[in-house]
Formats: structure tokens, sequence, C-alpha cells
């Protein structure tokens, strides 16, 4: 009898579906806790630091104030704010897209990591002044000859650095090494 008639064959088995649930689970909970530390720091410092000088830290390495940029990193493309509304968009539906097929725990972390970080600036381009879908997104951390930032611009830096860190390494979304 065929292999694939016995019900048996040669193909290594497919992950559990319960396996690809927590993994999808691993991605949408790391996803929350960054939106939602993004925006209770952000209405948290806008509401404290918003009418008063920057709270130095560290012997001054560290600032904390409340900038507002319309723009990407360094106040780039400032007149661009819709084109970036809907490239975080893309970014989100791709990820969202590509989370079924996640089996591996480190990919699961990346793609949480950028898909609450993109969600973060997102949620300030669509609600916050001076329009819907023009909002300036709030940034508030400060380090020496850096832009300021804030926790969802971390949360993609990390994932962006994990991800290239994973690929490197071999690791795919599936969780096999690939053969080099």
């Amino acid at each position: 009898m065929a292999a694939d008639q016995q019900g048996t064959s040669d193909a290594p088995a497919a992950p559990a579906f319960g396996q690809r649930r927590r993994r999808v689970g691993i991605l949408i909970g790391v996803a929350l806790l960054v939106l939602v530390l993004d925006i209770v720091t952000k209405i948290t410092v806008v509401a404290t630091l918003s009418h008063r000088a920057p709270i130095r830290l560290l012997g001054g390495f560290l600032h904390l104030r409340v900038d507002r940029n319309p723009g990407a990193a360094f106040s780039f493309g400032t007149g661009l704010t819709v084109v970036y509304s809907v490239i975080a968009i893309s970014v989100i539906v791709v990820i969202l897209r590509t989370a079924r097929r996640i089996r591996s725990v480190g990919w699961a972390i990346t793609l949480g990591l950028l898909l609450g970080g993109a969600t973060g600036n997102l949620v300030d381009r669509i609600f916050r002044g001076p329009h819907l879908f023009r909002g300036w997104v709030v940034d508030w951390i400060q380090l020496p000859h850096w832009p300021v930032f804030n926790l969802a611009d971390s949360a993609i830096v990390c994932g962006g650095i994990l991800a290239v860190l994973l690929s490197a390494r071999g690791l795919r979304l599936d969780g096999q090494r690939e053969q080099r």
C-alpha cells in the first residue's frame, strides 16, 4: 500500500494547532503590552511634562521631555504624515497575515514588538492633533546625539534587531533552521 493511503509518510509532522496558537498568542501578547505601555507613557508624559523644562536624569545622559513629531526619525518628512500612516497600516496587515505561519517563539516576540510599535505610533497619527490621520507622534525620551523617541520607536528598533539576529542564525518563521 502507498504511504499516503496508509495515512503515514516520510514528511515531518506539521506542528500541532495548539503550538501555533500559543505562538500567535505570544505575538499578540507582546504587541498589546507594547501598545498599552506606549499609550500610558505618552498620556502620562503629556499630562506631566508639557509645560515644564525637560527632566535631566543620569547626570544629564537621559532627558525626559515632550516633543511632537509630524515626521519620522530626525523629523524627516514632516509633510508625509498620511504616508507614514499608510505604511504603518501596511506593516500591521503584513504582520497579522504572517502570524498564522509562526512556529518560532523568537519570531513571535520579534513580530509582536514590531506590531505593537507600529500600532502605537499609528494611534498617535490617527487620533492626536492637529488632524485625523495627520497627528503628530509624542516622543519623550532623549539621549545624547540621538533623536527624541518613545517606547513604540524602541520596540520597532528592538524588533528590527531581533529580526536581523534570527535571520543571521538561519531561523525561519516556521521554527526550522535554514540548510547552509
